[in-house]
């Protein structure tokens, strides 16, 4: 038995306050006032002025590509392109011919384009290089990662589905199982006990989520991002990949930052481009059918208008099923296509970290898409209309961190779109069970009969001290 005393539970759909949360094998049996008289003993831990939440969920998450930045390039504050150029050399004479692998650039302020290909092979001295831009749907190879024929400048699209897999094909199993425990054990210090792996063969492998499905630490839900047009390759699909369902990135489209979201009028800054689609709506309501008759949660990633408009007109073409699927991102959708949404039951995975970093009027959405910016993200709307939101971060593209993300849910850059912090909390705890199909009362809740999953902090919003998901510890610093 534990007892954990005075900490102020913060639990979704139960007012906040001071209690003693008591814990029986893995299960909370009993939530209430502390007792007059404060207990003693070496399971009795008394935590006035703690925070106790829901062990959180990050609905969108990709381990092996967090992970490897634990020992990779940085780019994220990189100030320009000769200063890239620099980084890659450095490393590159720290560790001739191995794999360099980088993430977090943007361009929008540097004072030039970025690097040639011959310009990263001069500095990497011919070894291979993978620097993804920040939103992960482009990036600067060098070193052969290219396909034959591909232009100069960052790859994107199909091009860059190629050079990704190279790189990964040249991270040794070893090295995979390091970023992967590197990922798991910072999800656990920030309080995270549920991830859900958005995998597929356009940005993993089924060897990477194999691991991954394996490892210890936090609970992991495994998603496949692959299409399938009948009931029995779905099945198929799912029995060899050993996922939770065919969802997660199954690109529909790309990003706004590489300008890869698809529109259905130009970008703003770019009038000769409304983005690329990866799947037409037959193919999305034909993997929507095939699912459903299976029974198998599907998915899709969706950013751009017309994205979601191909999403919304699937979904009516595909009918209504027992299974409650999702979409990842959802930044430009209507009014028209939430109501669809939430006629279907379909679950919304959203970032709001991306509002934060990119939206606002002087923001690289702003830049990309004028006056369209300031629709996006509707999470308010998604809410009132009752669409289930699960919040999470997208990382690498966003860093692992619930309270950042539950912050920025709350202060959207769009007044009247953010979600207050009782919703978003439940969106980030509760949200995230419900995203996998799990509809238990007790899912992401401190109440009796619920497994003992739970974060514990200094403060709201500060420094996780313990993680506990169903009775496992993760992560202590209470011991």
């Amino acid at each position: 038995m534990t007892l954990l005393v005075g900490a102020r539970v913060l639990d979704p759909g139960a007012p906040a306050g001071p209690a003693a949360v008591e814990i029986v094998d893995g299960v909370v049996t009993r939530v209430g006032p502390a007792p007059a008289e404060a207990p003693t003993g070496p399971d009795v831990r008394h935590l006035h002025g703690a925070v106790l939440t829901p062990a959180f969920v990050d609905a969108h998450v990709h381990a092996t590509a967090t992970g490897l930045l634990v020992d990779g390039l940085d780019l994220s504050g990189c100030p320009s392109p000769r200063a890239l150029l620099d980084a890659v050399g450095a490393r590159a004479a720290a560790r001739p011919g191995a794999l360099i692998w980088g993430h977090g650039w943007q361009e929008q302020a540097w004072d030039g384009p970025p690097p040639s290909r011959a310009e990263l092979d001069r500095a990497a001295g011919g070894a291979p290089v993978y620097l993804s831009r920040v939103d992960v749907h482009s990036a600067l190879v060098g070193g052969g990662l290219a396909a034959p024929g591909t232009p100069d400048g960052p790859v994107t699209s199909d091009a860059h589905h190629h050079a990704r897999r190279v790189a990964l094909a040249a991270v040794d199993g070893p090295a995979r199982d390091a970023a992967q425990r590197a990922f798991l054990a910072t999800a656990a210090a920030r309080g995270i006990g549920v991830v859900h792996e958005c995998a597929g063969p356009d940005i993993s492998s089924r060897d990477d989520l194999a691991a991954l499905l394996a490892a210890d630490g936090p609970d992991v839900v495994g998603y496949w991002g692959e299409a399938v047009t009948t009931a029995a390759d779905a099945r198929d699909l799912l029995a060899a990949t050993g996922a939770h369902g065919l969802a997660g990135d199954l690109f529909v489209d790309g990003s706004i930052g590489s300008r890869t979201a698809a529109l259905t009028s130009p970008y703003t800054d770019a009038p000769g481009s409304c983005g690329t689609r990866y799947l037409d709506t037959g193919a999305v309501a034909a993997h929507l059918a095939a699912c459903t008759a299976a029974g198998i949660q599907a998915g899709f990633h969706v950013i751009g208008d017309a994205a979601a408009a191909a999403l919304a007109d699937a979904l009516q073409q595909a009918g209504r099923g027992g299974v409650r699927h999702r979409v990842e991102h959802l930044e430009m959708v209507d009014a028209a296509q939430i109501a669809v949404l939430a006629a279907h039951g379909v679950v919304a995975s959203v970032q709001p970290l991306f509002d934060a970093c990119w939206g606002g009027e002087e923001g690289m959405y702003a830049e990309r898409l004028g006056p369209r910016s300031r629709a996006m993200n509707p999470f308010a709307a998604l809410h009132a209309a009752g669409v289930q939101l699960a919040l999470g971060s997208d990382s690498p593209v966003t860093p692992l961190g619930p309270w950042e993300a539950v912050r920025a849910a709350v202060d959207h850059r769009t007044p009247g779109s953010g979600l207050t912090t009782a919703q978003a909390l439940a969106a980030h705890t509760v949200g995230g069970h419900r995203a996998a199909g799990d509809r238990s009362p007790t899912a992401g809740r401190i109440v009796p009969g619920a497994p003992a999953s739970y974060a514990l902090w200094d403060g709201e919003g500060g420094t996780c001290l313990r993680t506990v998901q169903r009775g496992r510890t993760l992560h202590d610093t209470l011991a």
